[in-house]
């Protein structure tokens, strides 16, 4: 399946195309690049945490997630405590599952201690593929690469956890490292 065009007359990816919240995630943010340690760590945690449920899911409680986490500053969530998994385990506007939590915790610790060397914008960044050719068909997208196998290795040796390869490919494309719209979406890079 090639793109389908909206009631607004644009041409999407056909999972940004229908529902508002997909579609403003679709159309605003997902493959543009973000700045930042706390915005990398926040989409890898997010995409840890939508292993086995729906993105839609996640972007509901996405607000919740940045409270509950401090916006993700990786300093504030490396210093939490056995305190801190217990409120995070009681806050029903997260997603509460024990090994996602502990997870963050320790993908915050690990981004503190990467920063003596390239840091993880840096490390993540790195993994960015020399060429990448858009898929013009659903059929033609991948769900890990050689690119995201690298990173989610990288990844696991700096002592992050949760960033198998699947997960680091959705991470490459959320923040605009590879661009997964296809050939005829209006975010497409090769957007007619």
């Amino acid at each position: 399946m090639g793109p389908v065009v909206g009631d607004d007359g644009l041409a999407r990816c056909p999972w940004g195309d229908g529902d508002a919240v997909m579609r403003a995630y679709h159309d605003d943010e997902w493959g543009r690049p973000v700045t930042g340690e706390s915005a990398y760590l926040e989409r890898l945690t997010l995409e840890a945490f939508q292993s086995g449920l729906s993105w839609r899911t996640i972007l509901l409680k996405r607000p919740a997630f940045r409270k509950a986490f401090h916006d993700f500053d990786p300093d504030v969530v490396a210093a939490y405590d056995q305190e801190d998994v217990a409120r995070l385990m009681d806050d029903a506007g997260i997603v509460r599952n024990r090994l996602k939590v502990n997870a963050a915790i320790t993908n915050a610790r690990a981004t503190v201690d990467l920063r003596d060397g390239v840091g993880l914008v840096g490390l993540v960044d790195g993994h960015r593929p020399e060429s990448w050719t858009p898929p013009e068909d659903t059929a033609d997208l991948q769900a890990r690469t050689p690119e995201s196998l690298a990173l989610s290795k990288a990844l696991k040796k700096a002592g992050y956890v949760f960033v198998g390869p699947t997960t680091m490919h959705a991470l490459m494309e959320a923040i605009g490292l590879v661009d997964d719209h296809l050939v005829g979406c209006h975010r497409s890079t090769l957007a007619a």
